[in-house]
Order: C-alpha cells, then structure tokens, then sequence
C-alpha cells in the first residue's frame, strides 16, 4: 500500500500554525529548525544551550505567528526572534563583562592571505571561542547587521560599550587568524 504524503507551501504551514495546529508547527519547527540552529549557535556556549535558545525562540514564534503579516520574508522574520530570543536567554543566562572603553578609529584589518585560507566552518568556530560579550557584540553588527544603537538596546549595554566590544572582538580574530597562518606555514615547512 503506498501512503502519499501531503506538500504544504511555507503560507499553508503559517495559516495553519495561526490556528494552532500542532501538525503544522511541526513541520514548520523541522523546515526551519537547522537554519535557527545555527543562528542560535553563534550565542550559545554550547550546542546543548543553543538547542535551549532554539526551543525558546520557537515558542515564541508559535505565539506570535498572528502578528506576522506576511510583508518580507518569513524566515527573516523568525531569524529576528530567534535572535531576541538568544540574546534575552543570554542575558538571563550569563553576566556579560562589558569593558566600556572608547576607541575611536581603531580598526584592524586582517591580512588577506590568511584570511583566504580560512573555511568558513574555521572562521565560525574562531568566532564561536570569542569571549561572550565580544561574540553576542560581533554576532549582532557584523553578521545579523545591527547598529550599536540596536545593539546597545538589545543588550542593554552602552553604544560605547558595544563599539568597544566590536572593536576587541576584531582584535581577537585577527590574532587568531593570523597564529593560525603561522601554524600553516609551520605544516607546509
């Protein structure tokens, strides 16, 4: 006997989740589950924390689904709670260190060799052993693309603050990589 399985688009699954229909949720849950993981990932200590953030974040898309409206992308709008909800687990979770120092213009740039051999799955695990307030701080600006204005609001942290926090975070990675770059010339040596 041959059993035909049901293809709902991402707008059946929302209707229906609007609804609370469980069967719904959960196939929006395992649609979108790998994607959030990884979001959560890059707050989380742990892959047992992230999976923490991710439940709670689903909870709450779940009780909010009513006020999606359907304008721009559905997964960007869970993206957005699920960084809330990393960032509000976080807080409740962790003491964030915040060295609330200004340093205006300091940049540092990477050298572009070692930056090219680096694969991404290297860059995010540099980023994944960045002390806490330095990776929720990098995390926020330079890959969900938030202003230190937001960022500062999400935290509850000066701007200062997270200016700082960037600016250290960078510092860190750049030093990573390039001891990394080092070791790379030690194997091929």
């Amino acid at each position: 006997m041959m059993f035909l399985k049901h293809k709902y688009t991402t707008e059946d699954l929302i209707a229906k989740c609007k609804t609370a229909d469980r069967k719904a949720q959960e196939l929006l849950y395992k649609q979108f589950a790998p994607k959030m993981l990884a979001v959560c990932m890059r707050y989380a200590v742990d892959k047992m924390e992230a999976e923490d953030m991710l439940q709670n974040g689903f909870v709450r898309v779940f009780q909010k689904i009513n006020d999606y409206r359907g304008e721009g992308s559905f997964e960007g709008w869970v993206r957005r709670i699920m960084v809330h909800s990393a960032i509000e687990y976080y807080r409740k979770h962790h003491k964030m260190q915040i060295v609330d120092v200004e340093e205006s213009g300091y940049e540092q740039s990477v050298n572009p060799a070692a930056a090219a051999n680096l694969q991404a799955k290297d860059l995010m695990m540099l980023i994944q052993g960045l002390p806490d307030g330095y990776r929720m701080v990098f995390n926020l600006y330079a890959i969900e693309g938030y202003s230190h204005k937001e960022i500062a609001e999400m935290a509850n942290i000066s701007e200062g603050a997270s200016k700082s926090q960037l600016s250290r975070a960078r510092a860190l990675l750049k030093q990573k990589i390039e001891q990394l770059e080092g070791k790379q010339y030690e194997y091929a040596g």
